[in-house]
Parts: structure tokens; C-alpha cells; sequence
């Protein structure tokens, strides 16, 4: 029999955007602009599409994709619990890796201005299941990522 295991894991991640709260929150509301900078070298395309399964940015809505790292194709499948404009996001999201769950997690994405900028504030509380998933592994992913959006958000205010 397989080894069973629920690690429960919270991470904070702050980041300064050089952008005012409504730009950035507009970076997580056009699925075109939130795969610009969500993009990773490490990912590979599945199914021939970069495409999003399902976008809908609304309470209630579905996010859904799949994309494949170092040979395994990872499922994503979150749901918007509150979204107040230019201040808060909150979703839950659930991930499969090779059809395996293995994580559920609830995310908050707090912006308050800060100055001519913007302060982000990510947390995410999550259960990573059967160790299929290294919790610092998903942390340092989820800072490159908002790395990423910060380098997006410095290229869009230079230009």
C-alpha cells in the first residue's frame, strides 16, 4: 500500500509592483496578459495549446489549464471565492499531477498603494498530499512567478 501524507503548509510572498493597484490587478482579470507573464522556460505546452481551458474571472468563475514540467502534466483547476477590484483576489485551486491529486490550496492577493506603486501580498494555505509535491517548490515557483509580473509591470511603465 502506498504511503498517505496531508503536509498543511502557508507561505506569504510580498512583492513591490512599479504600478498603481488597478494595473496590477488588471494583470490577474485578461487571461492574454496573465499568460504574458505567468509564462515559465521550465513549462512545456500539453495538448498542442497554450490556451486556457476556461477563464472566467468572476466569483464562481473557473480558471483551468494544463501545462507539463520535466515529463509530468500537471492539472490546474482554481475557483474565484471574492474579488474586490484593485484590492483583493481570493480562490481556491486544486492540482493533479499525471491525474494524482496533489494539492489544494486557497490563495489571497491583497494590493494596497504604495506610493505611485503598488504593495502585493500573496498567501497561500495548501495541502500537499502523498509528497507528489514539494511545498518549496511551489513557493519558489509562485515568487518567480510574481517576479515575473513585477519585471512585466517595470517593462509596460518604461515603455
Amino acid at each position: 500500500m502506498a504511503d498517505r501524507s496531508a503536509l498543511h503548509v502557508t507561505f506569504t510572498i510580498d512583492r513591490a509592483c512599479p504600478a498603481p493597484p488597478a494595473q496590477v490587478f488588471a494583470c490577474f482579470v485578461d487571461p492574454g496578459v496573465k499568460a504574458r507573464w505567468q509564462d515559465s522556460a521550465e513549462t512545456e505546452v500539453v495538448d498542442d495549446t497554450s490556451d486556457y481551458l476556461e477563464f472566467d474571472f468572476r466569483v464562481g468563475g473557473h480558471e483551468r489549464f494544463a501545462f507539463a514540467v520535466h515529463g509530468v502534466t500537471y492539472s490546474y483547476d482554481a475557483e474565484y471565492f471574492d474579488i474586490v477590484p484593485d484590492e483583493r483576489i481570493v480562490y481556491g485551486y486544486t492540482m493533479h499531477a499525471d491525474g494524482r491529486s496533489d494539492s489544494l490550496s486557497t490563495v489571497t492577493i491583497e494590493l494596497a498603494k504604495d506610493g505611485t506603486g503598488t504593495a502585493l501580498t500573496y498567501t497561500e494555505q495548501g495541502v500537499f498530499l502523498d509528497s507528489i509535491d514539494d511545498p518549496a517548490d511551489r513557493e519558489r515557483g509562485t515568487a518567480e512567478l510574481l517576479d515575473n509580473l513585477t519585471h512585466y509591470l517595470a517593462r509596460r511603465s518604461a515603455s
